[in-house]
Parts: C-alpha cells; sequence; structure tokens
C-alpha cells in the first residue's frame, strides 16, 4: 500500500518525458484532460479556489509548474520564495490535481502543443487571445477558459504584507 507521500512524489514530473507514459493511459481512458500553469510561489486561498475550479472542468488536472530558474526569469531576482521541490509538494498534495510537471521555458507552449488538452485554463486577468496554447487547444477542438480570481488573495499581496511586517 502506498503510503501519502508516495502518493505526491507519484504524481510530480521533473519533465514532459517523464510524463509521456501517463499521458498515453489517460488519453488511452478518454479522461477529459485540463491544464493550467503557472508559479504557484506562495500558495493562498485564491490558489485553491482557482485551482479546484479548474479541476471542475473535467476528469485530470494537469499542472504545468514553472522551475525556479523560469520563475526567476518571469519573477525577478528575489523569486522564487518557495523551491520548485515545496511548490510542486504543495501542488500534488491536493487531492484533485492528478500532476505537476515542471518545465524550464518562459511559457508553457511545449507541454500545451505535447499534451493538447481537452480544456486550457487560465485567470480571468488573461483574455482568450493572450493566453499561450489557446490557438493549439481551440484547433485540436478543445476548450480554453479563464477563471475569475478569488478577490483579495494573491501572492503579490502577501509579499507586501510580510515586507511591511517586516519594516
Amino acid at each position: 500500500m502506498l503510503q501519502n507521500l508516495d502518493i505526491i512524489q507519484n504524481k510530480i514530473y521533473g519533465s514532459l518525458k517523464d510524463f509521456e507514459g501517463q499521458l498515453k493511459v489517460w488519453k488511452n481512458e478518454n479522461q477529459k484532460l485540463v491544464f493550467t500553469n503557472g508559479c504557484f510561489d506562495i500558495m493562498h486561498l485564491g490558489h485553491i479556489d482557482y485551482l479546484s475550479k479548474a479541476a471542475d472542468l473535467g476528469s485530470k488536472l494537469i499542472i504545468g509548474l514553472n522551475s525556479d530558474a523560469s520563475t526567476k526569469n518571469l519573477k525577478g531576482p528575489t523569486r522564487p520564495i518557495c523551491d520548485e521541490t515545496s511548490r510542486s509538494s504543495l501542488l500534488a498534495a491536493l487531492f484533485f490535481v492528478d500532476a505537476v510537471i515542471l518545465f524550464d521555458d518562459e511559457t508553457p507552449i511545449k507541454l500545451i502543443s505535447n499534451i493538447l488538452p481537452n480544456v486550457l485554463v487560465k485567470g480571468a486577468d488573461y483574455t482568450i487571445d493572450q493566453i499561450v496554447g489557446a490557438k493549439e487547444v481551440l484547433a485540436n477542438d478543445g476548450d480554453v477558459k479563464a477563471i475569475s480570481f478569488l478577490e483579495g488573495y494573491s501572492t503579490s499581496s502577501i509579499e507586501k504584507r510580510i515586507i511591511k511586517a517586516h519594516q
């Protein structure tokens, strides 16, 4: 019998290549694949709300997680605050998350183009034409959804509160 930490670790993939076998299984089972991505640097209620709504759109939720190097390139030299091992483990610990795939690129276009999920999800701060991979998913008869964020919760606001508390 698998222990809880084993279950969590079995959901984490270091690359697309590592995930290919699981992807084939899910596609053969006709699972409805939902894909989203992000840095998920400091987990908060807004992330839980967003990811649970994304998971409700299909049968398997796959998260493309920016690696430490990718996060640093996107967010600046002080980020990530939490390393990729911590971030991937926290995401994989959520019961409605089925896979977390680390990626080093600036965007998840390679993941999306290879996975071709049934549903591609991003936050409502993006319009469909701004969502990386939307064109590819739509061309494959998939859907692209924008989910509203839970008001008042963001990693940036938490970071600002921490800095203010220590001044």
